[in-house]
């Protein structure tokens, strides 16, 4: 892939059936969701792309298949029912069964409660939480089938921590989407399913990249130099290392893992206020 350095030898995931919600990103660019489904299919699982954009979803298919993986996609809204009740069901039509599910979409609309509107709230509630809940909703009582099931949960540091920018909406909702969590891992543990959740900190992303330019007058290079100074290491993340975080936690190699929230951020949650100073 292109912009991926790494050399990839690692599997772990053959015959999975990954469902990978939140899989496109805009144009070309490789951002999360992306980096998710591309790296799980490098790893041998079977994955289903599925975005809100059928295109960019399509766009990611058709990267891993270039690959010589396999992927299907579909275009669908995670937070609506009817949409993702038909994901799952022709999911299991076609590949006989969900191994796998990626929970990575999310909205960040800014201010604080004076500044949100109510309607940008509850979008974010449903877009960041209700979709989480529908696809497990609708994927466990495959997993229940099967007596087997991972769900990797793509949330922020920001859930654990207040951020340097305001968006109440978006952490709030994303701490709900950690205690979803929390509540799936203990109910169904004796089950064989398991539910972890992944803090992703600075990574640089194409989104990331598009809102800094939409917002900043100070330019995107200024202000991604600022994100990098954030992090402790002195750089952001890379897409691939959260995609690295999720197949680990997907994998058997992290079987007995269940209900935990792994940080990837470089430290940066434990860092007290979390920005230096220079960085605010």
């Amino acid at each position: 892939m292109r912009d991926d350095p790494r050399e990839v030898t690692m599997h772990g995931l053959q015959n999975r059936t990954a469902l990978v919600i939140g899989a496109g990103t805009a144009g070309d660019g490789i951002g999360n969701g992306r980096a998710i489904a591309i790296e799980f299919a490098r790893r041998g699982a079977s994955v289903i792309a599925v975005d809100l954009c059928a295109e960019s979803a399509e766009r990611t298919a058709a990267m891993i298949l270039a690959e010589g993986g396999a992927c299907a996609a579909f275009g669908a809204d995670a937070a609506s029912a009817a949409d993702m009740a038909t994901v799952v069901g022709d999911t299991v039509a076609r590949f006989g069964r969900i191994d796998i599910l990626v929970n990575n979409v999310g909205i960040v609309p800014l201010g604080g409660p004076i500044e949100l509107s109510e309607q940008d709230w509850d979008r974010a509630f449903a877009v960041n939480v209700k979709s989480a809940f529908l696809a497990c909703k609708y994927v466990l009582p495959h997993m229940l089938k099967q007596g087997r099931g991972s769900i990797v949960n793509v949330s922020s540091v920001a859930s654990i921590r207040s951020p340097a920018t305001t968006y109440c909406a978006y952490t709030a909702s994303k701490s709900a989407m950690n205690g979803l969590s929390h509540s799936v891992a203990v109910q169904y543990a004796g089950r064989g399913i398991r539910s972890n959740v992944l803090l992703l900190g600075m990574i640089d992303t194409p989104l990331v990249r598009e809102q800094l330019g939409a917002t900043s007058p100070e330019g995107v290079e200024a202000l991604l130099a600022a994100r990098n100074r954030m992090a402790p290491t002195g750089a952001m993340g890379t897409v691939w290392e959260a995609a690295a975080a999720a197949a680990f936690l997907a994998s058997d190699d992290a079987a007995y893992i269940n209900g935990a929230e792994l940080a990837v951020d470089a430290g940066l949650h434990k860092r007290v206020g979390m920005f230096p100073p220079a960085a605010r």
